[in-house]
């Protein structure tokens, strides 16, 4: 297989990457961990056909893009299509969920809709690992991936704390809620306090951009929103920070009980 190291001009992130049609279709093919897929929108017929097939049973994501786009991430002989492996592996809610329960631990999970920056995720993550949690959730769109930056920003939680990729941020949401997690969010005009709710039972918390917050279907799912306390003018914290302190609270919590 042909790989090539991103780490000059290329990309400042220094992902991996792997490029032309065999090594890519080898790689999904042979269960190697892709972050995700770019196919040039020049390429139609039996391997189009193929890359999707293989891109959905393996929940990679992939995006039909120009030429010029492929041209830019790489000068080699990409055959019009390219992948970026991942650093880490990842993991399904529906094989988490039951191991959390088996160890007969109370589960704490997170789940990030939005959140663009990476250097946000790593942040997260790091203070998901700090405080016990269980697994971080991505959505497979609209919300950053991991990369070397993400890594980097986690202090290496991301290689200790489990991350799933899912396709639908709402339907993980019910699966939570059906194996008996609450399911919590911030929301600017909720009326429950933090410091207010009961965390010493199984919780995922659901974090948005603070930009845009939580999608508005999303917080219509939730079983609590709540207000983070504030006295400054600010509307809102960064997102990595919020995320610490609504954690650091539920473990103050449950090393109270």
């Amino acid at each position: 297989m042909e790989y090539q190291d991103l780490s000059k001009k290329e990309d400042k992130n220094s992902t991996e990457l792997l490029y032309g049609r065999h090594p890519v279709v080898d790689a999904l093919e042979n269960g190697r961990t892709i972050e995700k897929v770019l196919l040039s929108n020049a390429i139609h017929g039996d391997f189009e056909k193929r890359l999707r097939f293989l891109c959905k049973e393996t929940n990679v994501p992939m995006q039909v893009v120009p030429i010029e786009k492929l041209n830019s991430v790489t000068r080699k002989n990409h055959q019009g299509v390219l992948a970026f492996v991942s650093p880490i592996p990842y993991y399904t809610l529906e094989d988490i969920i039951p191991m959390i329960y088996d160890k007969g631990e109370t589960p704490l999970i997170i789940l990030v809709d939005g959140v663009t920056d990476v250097r946000n995720i790593g942040a997260i993550a790091r203070s998901a690992e700090a405080s016990g949690a269980h697994a971080l959730v991505l959505p497979k769109k609209g919300t950053a991936q991991i990369n070397d930056e993400a890594m980097k920003s986690s202090a290496g939680a991301l290689n200790m704390l489990p991350v799933c990729r899912v396709n639908s941020l709402m339907h993980a949401v019910e699966f939570l809620q059906l194996n008996g997690i609450t399911v919590i969010a911030a929301d600017l005009k909720g009326t429950t306090m933090l410091y207010d709710l009961d965390l010493k039972g199984p919780t995922a918390i659901v974090m948005g951009d603070e930009a845009k917050g939580v999608n508005r279907m999303l917080l219509e799912l939730v079983d609590e929103r709540f207000l983070i306390p504030m006295r400054g003018k600010t509307d809102s914290f960064n997102v990595s920070v919020a995320s610490g302190i609504i954690l650091y609270e539920v473990l103050r919590q449950q090393l109270k009980n």
